[in-house]
């Protein structure tokens, strides 16, 4: 049984790139059990920021928290830009990597249930240079799923997808992640409005952060909700500014 979600508080952040902070006394509260969605030029901060949530990275002052005071490590699921897979395995291991690491029996079942749902069944036995970089990402995202971690962070988690790959798999991403603390960065507007239940814009040097109004409606929203269409005209406006 999946852990409870904890929300996440940063807490007087600070992180410098060089000589100039990327980040200055930054307080933020991501909310626990819910999907928030972080948008925001390239270059802004946003993978930094989500690189010290996930512990990859520590900031040069103040400090990153979970909400119930319990630590952070073991709880969470990373899925980055680039998919990660190790080129000798095939799909299923890669799938099941987390669980032969800690010594676990992997669960075949899970896995292949993972791989179905992702469009990749017929592949479990496939290497990862036999792949297309769109399924490589679509076994990327079998694998966090497969953790089942309270806390799962993703950069860009479909930007190597066609079009309708990447709304199918946003559906599944909505379904199948309910309940946990998710933190998504994404660069399309549309991907924002469809999937947060809480949406962060990033702007500025050093990077501040504003909250958006997201669009009614459940998680994953419907491509052509007005809602979804509405707020993705006004958030792409925004951001253009």
């Amino acid at each position: 049984m999946m852990q409870a979600a904890p929300a996440l508080h940063l807490e007087g952040v600070g992180l410098d790139f060089g000589s100039a902070p990327l980040f200055h006394d930054l307080d933020l509260k991501i909310g626990g059990g819910i999907m928030t969605v972080l948008l925001g030029a390239s270059g802004v901060g946003k993978t930094s920021l989500l690189r010290m949530l996930g512990g990859l990275a520590a900031p040069d002052r103040g400090c990153i928290v979970a909400g119930d005071g319990l630590p952070l490590a073991g709880r969470i699921a990373w899925m980055g830009q680039q998919d990660l897979l190790l080129p000798w395995a095939s799909i299923a291991d890669n799938v099941m990597l987390g669980a032969r690491l800690r010594g676990e029996s992997p669960d075949r079942a899970r896995m292949g249930h993972l791989l179905d749902c992702v469009g990749l069944a017929a592949h479990a036995a496939a290497l990862p240079a036999t792949l297309s970089g769109g399924m490589r990402q679509r076994a990327a995202l079998a694998r966090v799923l497969y953790e089942d971690r309270p806390v799962i962070l993703m950069d860009e988690p479909f930007s190597a997808l066609d079009s309708v790959t990447r709304a199918r798999m946003q559906d599944l991403a909505g379904r199948m992640l309910a309940g946990r603390t998710v933190v998504l960065i994404t660069h399309d507007p549309l991907e924002a409005c469809r999937l947060a239940d809480s949406m962060l814009l990033m702007a500025g040097h050093p990077a501040t952060i504003s909250a958006i109004a997201v669009p009614d409606g459940q998680v994953p929203r419907a491509v052509d909700d007005p809602s979804v269409l509405a707020t993705q005209s006004a958030l792409l406006r925004r951001m253009l500014q």
